[in-house]
């Protein structure tokens, strides 16, 4: 017998609440009822809410250090190779490799190379650009940059049950609870 399709028919379960302690409360319920595979969506940071989805330390501080590094050595051997080697010029009889005047280049590379490696590394580890989510389908969620709070175990969790994480997320006493389609 043919095994049945492993892409679920939707994306998720959604509910909506109307504080941020609302939603605080409803990550820390569901991580602890087991469930790994969800997100929350707020019109402003809420301190806490992502050590109670399980986020891990991002990787976007060590991208902007090798980014900076590569700004400051590149900026650095840039300058030693035009001014030793292409276009050796004795000025006031300083040798050639005049290192303080190097400094405020090498310091802007490092700066802009750091800045670089920040925007396209958090784009890139954050999936973005994203023109389309599943989320968008769903009429109420435009609120969740005005004044509601979200919290939507998907699919794809092991621990997904439509019937069950329907009744977990009604009884967190939320405004709404819907089922998210593909």
């Amino acid at each position: 017998m043919a095994d049945v399709a492993t892409t679920p028919d939707i994306f998720g379960v959604l509910a909506e609440f109307e504080t941020p302690a609302a939603v605080l409360h409803a990550a820390n319920k569901a991580r602890e009822a087991g469930y790994v595979q969800m997100d929350a969506y707020t019109p402003f940071p809420v301190h806490g809410l992502d050590a109670a989805l399980g986020f891990a330390r991002t990787r976007v501080p060590v991208m902007i250090f090798i980014g900076g590094l590569l700004g400051c050595i590149g900026g650095y051997l840039l300058q030693y190779y035009t001014a030793v080697d292409v276009y050796p010029f004795n000025i006031a009889g300083r040798g050639l490799n005049a290192w303080p005047a190097f400094i405020p280049i090498t310091f802007e590379c490092t700066v802009l190379l750091a800045a670089f490696f920040a925007v396209f590394g958090m784009f890139a580890l954050n999936g973005l650009p994203q023109p389309y989510h599943p989320l968008f389908n769903v009429e109420r969620f435009e609120r969740a940059t005005q004044d509601r709070f979200f919290l939507c175990i998907e699919a794809t969790d092991p621990r997904f049950d439509r019937e069950q994480t329907r009744a977990f997320l009604l009884g967190l006493q939320p405004v709404e609870v819907c089922e998210v389609p593909s």
